[in-house]
């Protein structure tokens, strides 16, 4: 009878040593240093014309499937300037509004005219369903951005970043002033990209952007990068972004002008998506840090 209560008091505690364990592992995991960024480009739906069906775009309804999913299940949209100060550099500690809230970025490249017809729209839904505001992060060319008066570009105006930057939705960046590839430009050509594409952002919403958050983060056009675009980026940026299909793991993070992305494109299906929001994303890759 001994030997039998000495058997079940060893399993017991193996037993509690084990759960232990097991909820130890799942707390590590709940709280890896780690933030999906999300690339778009353009927002398609049924009514989009044939020719404007790139590979890149992704299906507006996909879209908000995601968006409802990630407001439902308590994540935080981070801007640019959230992620530098609260991640980053960690000058500013996390407000307890978001202290148990999962953070994420969802961003938009080139600045396509359908960030305003079919995702704005979404956003607006959004915060009228469930009272939660969704930002995203928007890079843009200023230099390809509809001109005053035209009715044929596929591109938004300065109106149109305007509307969404007023009502709190767009978290506006800069994408280089022409979409060039800055690693084929001379010192001079990548000064004026680089410089003009924050001095004409910063001109369209300075009224509505006294701290100048605008245009002080930049997303490299074609995720394409060297030593000497990083040099003069960070003359003119806090941070950039690129695209290297890997998420990021802001605790192993040393370079602000590297900042990682993962494109999504028609080609990943709205499930997939969903797990490349909830980490699940080269995971194993990030259990440790690049030593590079």
């Amino acid at each position: 009878m001994l030997k039998v209560n000495q058997t079940n008091k060893k399993f017991s505690l193996r037993l509690v040593l084990t759960l232990i364990i097991i909820i130890s592992i799942l707390n590590l995991l709940a709280h890896e240093p780690v933030i999906p960024i999300l690339g778009f480009h353009g927002i398609v739906n049924s009514k989009t014309p044939t020719s404007q069906l790139l590979e890149m775009h992704y299906p507006q309804q996909n879209l908000e499937k995601t968006l409802e999913y990630l407001v439902r299940n308590n994540y935080w949209f981070l801007t640019t300037q959230d992620l530098y100060d609260f991640f980053l550099k960690k000058s500013q500690k996390i407000p307890k509004t978001y202290s148990n809230q999962k953070p994420i970025m969802i961003s938009f490249d080139d600045g396509y005219k359908t960030v305003d017809t079919n995702l704005l729209p979404i956003l607006s839904k959004l915060e009228q369903k469930y009272g939660k505001k969704v930002k995203v992060v928007l890079f843009i060319n200023p230099g390809i951005m509809e001109r005053k008066g035209s009715t044929s570009s596929t591109h938004l105006g300065c109106q149109e970043l305007r509307k969404g930057l007023k009502k709190g939705f767009y978290d506006i960046q800069s994408h280089g002033l022409n979409h060039k590839d800055l690693t084929t430009l001379t010192r001079q050509e990548l000064v004026k990209e680089l410089q003009q594409a924050q001095i004409k952002l910063r001109q369209c919403t300075q009224d509505l952007d006294p701290q100048q958050k605008v245009a002080s983060h930049i997303a490299y056009p074609y995720g394409a990068y060297n030593k000497q675009v990083q040099q003069y980026a960070s003359k003119y940026y806090l941070s950039s972004y690129l695209y290297n299909n890997r998420i990021l793991n802001h605790g192993c993070l040393k370079n602000y002008y590297e900042i990682p992305r993962i494109p999504i494109n028609r080609q990943i299906s709205f499930q997939q998506t969903l797990e490349i929001a909830e980490g699940f994303h080269q995971i194993k890759s990030q259990d440790k840090c690049d030593e590079s």
